[in-house]
């Protein structure tokens, strides 16, 4: 049976009419590429029409496929037309999405300060490194032997005792001062030695408002030949300047197993004697220890409380205002 040409054209002529409809009202890339399959693809709706031209006289063939290839022309002429409309107005909305106003105000964020420990313990360095020394520094988990027995310190002195010394399962401890570091550092380095070692130490204390489990301190070392403890004392004395200004400075004897002879010094502050580090020469047998010459060589050595310092140049009433992190407190800094 024999179909008119005139059939199949209008069929591909409505289905033209209906795709170029159907693409105009459509609003995303994926129903577009569905009315595109439906349409243009092997089995779509024009490719049906098409199977139909095994019917045609064949002298009509070419003229119906003819305008097949018009109708799939104006086809995918609107299919392109919309694809590069939808690309266009997904970029435009993202754009929107993502636009900066370079005129807004930014968001104000507060600048951090350094904190009263931290300043403390930069400027008391900072004075140091002015009058020539190094600054070193070292582990907090330390052995017995460089937290004691190498600062003359001997097995019986009450400073080894539990309550005083955090101690480790393994044996080790955490240290109790930063003059272990002063044996670590003549283990490695030869005379002459300055140097200023800050730190965090450890010691089993009850914590009060002068007193806490863990504080900082700075410890000062010189060795060389000839150095006596007026080379001591006007250092120390030079330093309390810078640090606290023209005030009174007085040394008190002590004792300290790693120096001989040992002092206290105290500073003049707003009227009464306040106790602010403890001093000395350092004790021939640690030298003997580093193996260095106590006939040739002496040296001086001077440790302090970072907090304590802190305390005095700033006026606070309670140590554990420096560790609670309370920003209506370290705003003032």
């Amino acid at each position: 049976m024999v179909v008119p040409v005139s059939d199949l054209e209008s069929q591909l002529q409505s289905l033209q009419v209906e795709a170029q409809g159907a693409i105009a009202t459509v609003e995303t890339l994926d129903a577009l590429d569905e009315i595109r399959v439906n349409f243009l693809g092997k089995k779509g709706k024009i490719s049906k029409v098409l199977g139909g031209m095994g019917k045609l006289d064949p002298a009509d063939r070419p003229k119906l496929g003819a305008i097949a290839n018009e109708v799939k022309k104006a086809v995918q002429g609107s299919l392109d037309q919309q694809r590069e409309a939808l690309q266009a107005a997904k970029i435009q909305a993202q754009l929107e999405a993502e636009t900066l106003d370079v005129t807004m105000p930014g968001t104000y964020r507060p600048q951090g300060h350094k904190h009263p420990l931290n300043s403390t313990i930069d400027k008391a360095l900072d004075i140091f490194v002015g009058l020539g020394y190094t600054v070193a520094s070292g582990t907090e988990m330390e052995t017995d032997y460089y937290n004691f027995e190498a600062l003359n310190t001997p097995a019986d002195h009450p400073a080894r005792d539990m309550a005083d010394t955090f101690y480790l399962p393994d044996g080790n401890l955490l240290r109790t001062h930063t003059s272990a570091m002063q044996i670590r550092y003549m283990e490695d380095n030869e005379p002459p030695i300055r140097i200023a070692a800050p730190g965090r130490v450890y010691r089993r204390d009850t914590v009060d408002a002068t007193h806490s489990a863990v504080f900082h301190q700075i410890e000062i070392l010189a060795v060389d030949e000839g150095l006596t403890f007026t080379d001591l004392k006007g250092t120390i004395e030079e330093f309390l300047f810078q640090m606290f200004g023209d005030v009174e400075v007085r040394f008190r004897a002590s004792y300290f197993p790693f120096t001989e002879p040992s002092a206290e010094v105290d500073v003049r502050w707003k009227g009464r004697w306040l106790e602010v580090l403890g001093c000395g020469m350092v004790d021939p047998n640690v030298l003997k220890a580093v193996g260095y010459d106590p006939e040739i060589y002496t040296g001086f050595a001077a440790g302090f409380g970072v907090e304590r310092f802190a305390m005095v140049l700033h006026q606070m009433d309670d140590i554990r205002r420096l560790y609670n992190s309370d920003l209506r407190f370290l705003r003032q800094f």
